[in-house]
């Protein structure tokens, strides 16, 4: 799967943002055309970002765009324009229920036939309620476009009446669900927006946890959490090293037709060989070491 540690939101009516998002390198710059967006910039906004997605400097970048729900005055607007910008990915909001993935779908599917295009727009569903919570399994498997689900923390934990913490722990039934309905669907997970941008202590606390829970990445609304967050998700140079020993001993095992392969006295079985692949692929995408290196 592509590399989605870091997803950039930008203010659709931001200006210098929407245009210069992409120097800071996230792995997808998702612009905003719903909440931070006011009523009176929507059409502005939505204008602006057209305009950014067909500009030769976002051509390299992986996009997307969170809409406006369909049944606001916007969403179907929305969708045009992205579709037409030749937006990678369209972020649901609040996605409740399957039907909201397969609505929207069809529109975008239709304005994909207007237009001719044969890219197929990818789909990420928000997940920002109970219910979408419940509903996770069925979402996560519903549509062939659908890339990966996402956890929308604010208004979640605002439909269970609570508040969010810095420990999470309000967090943790949604964060299972959605990452066990994304790996059962064999899609991406993401992590919600870290609120507190002036805590860096906090940030990295909460990027290592999700990290560990097994998350692909995080929403971001703060250029500088990107770096911190990329570094999180490295690999060190011990896990590469045994990344490598670990492939170099599989690769031996089936050379010389071995049944067991054994390092160090520890058994060594597919999964552990996948964790090392994995492992190489981030230090790779991550800029550690080259294509040739073993």
């Amino acid at each position: 799967m592509k590399l989605r540690r870091s997803m950039l939101f930008v203010p659709g009516a931001n200006t210098a943002m929407v245009c210069n998002a992409y120097v800071y390198k996230p792995d997808t710059v998702m612009f905003d055309l719903e909440d931070s967006v006011a009523l009176a910039e929507k059409d502005s906004a939505r204008l602006m970002v057209y305009h950014a997605l067909k500009h030769f400097a976002y051509q390299d970048v992986e996009t997307a765009v969170r809409v406006n729900p369909l049944d606001s005055p916007y969403g179907h607007l929305d969708i045009e324009a992205a579709v037409r910008g030749g937006v990678d990915i369209i972020r649901l909001p609040k996605t409740d229920t399957i039907d909201d993935i397969l609505d929207m779908q069809s529109v975008i599917e239709k304005v994909e036939r207007k237009i001719g295009t044969t890219k197929k727009t990818q789909l990420l569903a928000a997940i920002e309620s109970a219910l979408g919570v419940v509903n996770a399994v069925d979402i996560a498997r519903c549509s062939s476009r659908l890339m990966g689900i996402a956890l929308g923390a604010e208004d979640y934990v605002r439909d269970i009446r609570t508040q969010r913490t810095k420990e999470g722990t309000e967090l943790a039934a949604a964060r299972a669900q959605i990452l066990l309905a994304a790996r059962a669907a064999k899609i991406q997970a993401f992590d919600s927006v870290f609120s507190d941008v002036r805590d860096k202590e906090g940030f990295v606390s909460e990027v290592k946890k999700i990290k560990n829970l097994g998350f692909d990445g995080k929403s971001l609304v703060n250029p500088n959490q990107i770096y911190m967050l990329h570094d999180i998700y490295a690999p060190t140079q011990k896990e590469i090293d045994w990344a490598f020993e670990v492939i170099e001993a599989a690769e031996h095992a089936k050379k010389n037709g071995l049944g067991v392969i054994s390092i160090d006295g520890r058994m060594v079985d597919a999964p552990i060989i996948a964790r090392a692949e994995r492992t190489i692929y981030l230090a790779r995408t991550s800029g550690m070491i080259g294509e040739d290196d073993e």
